[in-house]
């Protein structure tokens, strides 16, 4: 993650909110997730102890917190913009650090399951972490922090399970809910020194609605955004349940450390190469969105002939490739939808999209799993991913593209025509 962290550049003097605040919120959205996305893979061997000895309940308690938070983020969006990002924020930290205590106290099933329910109502920190940033920047600085954002993210998946595995000789994952609970406890006492960002200019229109017509030059629509998003997010995450049962059919005898590896190395590549992507893809993102779904598509079939170490590892870095480029652009296009629209309530929307997408992703999964085999959600995300691009390929190259947007705009009558300012 010190790839990505070094890089950023400071915000903008109008709003006094530089490099460390930034650097703050996205560490402690990093050890908030520590539990969040460490323990769920641990899952079939916490239902045992808890009366669910088949852990025939692992996969839908492993969607629940995802579903729950979903349908929860456009409301503490759009509260947040009415009450305070940083009240709003803080709230998301304190709402994990009970949840996942009840979680680690809890001595059955329907309790367990229950705070898993309070995770996703309550939490809600990335959502709300990207509200906070997006009422304070703007433009490149914006999308350099979201990036830095799902670098913290990506951080997290690759490291939390290895810890959380590291420390289960001595403490039972089950229990380590209570222990990590004071993670995003430890956060939101840090996120109480921050500042509360400057509000969202007055001029706004709310975040489920298309920009008027008179606003065309200066407000993005959100529609292509929203089907971007929840088509990245359907086609990636649809890899992650099965793999490992992929890897093993595939290569018999393989070392749990290098499937673990396998599985991280587009996590890996995102926090590499992200920032270099920002740089090769400022005045371009629609076109890094287009070939990001393209790598992804390769990757995901790719994997259906991979049959040893090198060929798996070789798509797995496409895979990378294509995660690395969908994200990063993705942020640069969140950047410039959330000018001029309440921040709060258009990440809280966005956070609908993106885990509807997941969840539809783990659902379909499931089923192709169950049907063909764990090669089937590959070949799924594989369609999805292609037709994203195919129907996406005339917004992604139709316009000209701005230095730090991609979108279509007027140049400004006052200014020269051969400079772009803000």
């Amino acid at each position: 993650m010190a790839t990505i962290t070094t890089a950023l550049p400071a915000a903008g003097a109008a709003t006094a909110f530089g490099r460390r605040q930034v650097h703050a919120v996205a560490g402690c959205y990093f050890v908030a997730s520590f539990a969040a996305l460490g323990l769920p893979p641990f899952l079939t061997e916490i239902l045992p102890r808890l009366g669910d000895s088949a852990a025939r309940w692992a996969g839908v308690l492993y969607i629940v917190p995802t579903v729950f938070g979903a349908l929860g983020a456009p409301l503490w969006g759009r509260l947040a913009d009415r009450y305070g990002r940083k009240r709003l924020l803080l709230r998301a930290q304190l709402g994990l650090a009970v949840s996942f205590l009840l979680a680690g106290l809890a001595d059955s099933l329907p309790l367990f399951a229950a705070a898993l329910v309070l995770q996703g109502i309550l939490g809600g920190t990335f959502a709300a972490s990207n509200g906070y940033l997006a009422a304070a920047l703007e433009g490149p600085s914006l999308s350099k922090a979201l990036t830095l954002m799902q670098g913290a993210a990506r951080a997290a998946l690759v490291f939390a399970p290895i810890v959380v595995g590291s420390l289960s000789p001595w403490l039972s994952p089950h229990r380590q809910y209570a222990l990590l609970a004071v993670l995003p406890l430890t956060a939101a006492v840090m996120l109480a020194f921050l500042p509360e960002p400057v509000k969202a200019p007055a001029a706004a229109v709310p975040a489920d609605e298309p920009a008027p017509a008179e606003d065309d030059r200066s407000v993005t629509p959100l529609r292509p955004l929203y089907l971007f998003e929840f088509a990245f997010v359907f086609s990636t995450v649809i890899s992650f349940p099965y793999l490992l049962t992929l890897i093993e059919e595939r290569i018999p005898g393989a070392p749990p450390l290098v499937s673990g590896v396998l599985f991280a190395l587009p996590h890996l590549c995102y926090l590499l190469f992200a920032l270099r992507v920002h740089t090769a893809f400022e005045r371009r993102p629609r076109a890094g969105i287009g070939l990001g779904f393209v790598c992804v598509a390769l990757g995901l079939a790719g994997h259906g002939a991979a049959h040893s170490l090198a060929t798996f590892t070789a798509v797995r870095l496409l895979l990378g490739a294509g995660l690395t480029l969908g994200l990063v652009c993705l942020s640069m296009l969140a950047a410039d939808c959330a000018k001029g629209r309440p921040p709060g309530g258009m990440f809280g929307a966005l956070e609908l999209v993106s885990k509807g997408g997941a969840v539809a992703a783990g659902i379909a999964a499931a089923f192709g799993n169950g049907l063909f085999g764990p090669a089937a959600p590959l070949f799924t995300g594989t369609a999805i991913a292609l037709a994203a691009a195919l129907c996406g390929l005339p917004t992604l190259v139709r316009g000209r593209s701005t230095p730090t947007t991609g979108r279509r705009i007027a140049l400004p009558r006052t200014r020269s025509r051969t400079r772009w300012s803000r």
